[in-house]
């Protein structure tokens, strides 16, 4: 028998300040049974740094055609593809030959070997590569409720979040 994801709602308070851009999401989220809570994490916060009208997250790790996040337009087109994690030199040429735009968010501590790999090849390709550094993505993820009220600042190259009584710090590194 399968496992079947488990469920968390997120209502999320989003202050941009980079982008003067003040909203609420309310997300649900399906955490694949083969994927960390960081790594579910890393996709919100992604979907988060780039909110605008029509993002979306998709079926994940389950449907390895599509990005962990993406913009389709109502022509089928993809305006914005967003990898979450460490993928491969052809995974991204396959979205930057898709997509309009296309943004990689990685978060790993094996994130400065997989960039010293891929970082030659990569380059050739319009794709922006960001890291999501500090430890606020695993502090939050030991103890994350099913569902909770997300209060997430973005401000200059930090991500300021809180969690009830709780506050985490994740730093946004530009790695081309």
């Amino acid at each position: 028998m399968a496992l079947k994801p488990t469920i968390y709602k997120f209502r999320i308070d989003l202050s941009d300040t980079n982008r003067d851009k003040y909203e609420a999401l309310s997300l649900t989220v399906a955490l694949h049974p083969s994927e960390t809570v960081a790594r579910m994490l890393a996709r919100v916060l992604a979907l988060g740094l780039n909110a605008q009208e029509g993002i979306a997250l998709t079926k994940g790790l389950s449907t390895t055609e599509e990005p962990d996040v993406w913009i389709k337009e109502l022509d089928d087109s993809i305006s914005l593809w967003i990898e979450v994690g460490e993928p491969d030199p052809d995974r991204v040429k396959k979205a930057c030959r898709l997509a309009k735009q296309v943004c990689i968010y990685t978060f790993t501590s094996k994130t400065d070997a997989w960039w010293n790999q891929v970082a030659g090849k990569v380059s050739y390709f319009p794709a922006k590569v960001f890291r999501l550094a500090g430890h606020g993505l695993d502090a939050m993820a030991e103890e994350l409720p099913r569902t909770l009220d997300l209060g997430m600042m973005v401000s200059e190259q930090t991500i300021y979040l809180t969690l009830g009584d709780q506050s985490f710090e994740v730093e946004i590194e530009e790695l081309q």
